[in-house]
């Protein structure tokens, strides 16, 4: 069971951290330059170029970190933890943040402001992101590492663990909802 949920949530790390790195980058120029569709943005104010960036290669140094330390780690804890060829590394940070930018281009059409709450999309948004660009840039990796229990793991505790966080990012007065 450890092996199980710690290898689904140590592979889920590089998808896990880049939105809150691109939280912490925040500011520059929307992705979406303003433009809107009908009555309301694209995206809005809050996914820029720089966040995009900073969040995808803030995923893909941790793939490595994590890659680099999985021996280590796994020999402590007496299991097996996944590594990270790059392709998969860029596939679940960049898939994250894709994810995420794909959730906010929703909520716009939905009528929801930026920050409000879209229970479900909030919190898997970036997972299926993470996952099907990892899918798409490393196949046999990913089939292989991501088994049906581990995308069960995922998808039980990453709502849990995206509430947790975001509360602590509201308390902290990073986030101005804790969402």
């Amino acid at each position: 069971m450890l092996e199980l949920i710690a290898g689904a949530l140590w592979a889920m790390l590089p998808a896990y951290i880049p939105n809150n790195a691109a939280v912490l980058a925040g500011g520059g120029r929307p992705i979406d330059g303003g433009r809107t569709m009908g009555d309301a943005r694209l995206l809005g104010d809050g996914k820029t170029w720089r966040g995009t960036a900073v969040g995808t290669a803030v995923g893909v140094a941790l793939a490595l970190a994590l890659d680099a330390a999985a021996p280590a780690v796994g020999d402590a804890l007496g299991i097996s933890l996944p590594g990270f060829p790059i392709n998969a590394a860029l596939g679940l940070a960049l898939g994250a943040m894709l994810g995420d930018i794909g959730a906010s281009f929703v909520k716009r059409r939905s009528g929801r402001e930026r920050g409000a709450a879209f229970p479900g999309l909030d919190q898997l948004d970036f997972v299926v992101g993470a996952l099907l660009l990892a899918l798409l840039f490393a196949p046999d990796w990913t089939l292989q590492v991501f088994t049906p229990a581990r995308v069960a793991v995922v998808v039980v505790v990453t709502p849990l663990l995206h509430l947790a966080t975001n509360g602590i990012a509201y308390w902290l007065g990073v986030k101005d909802e804790p969402w």
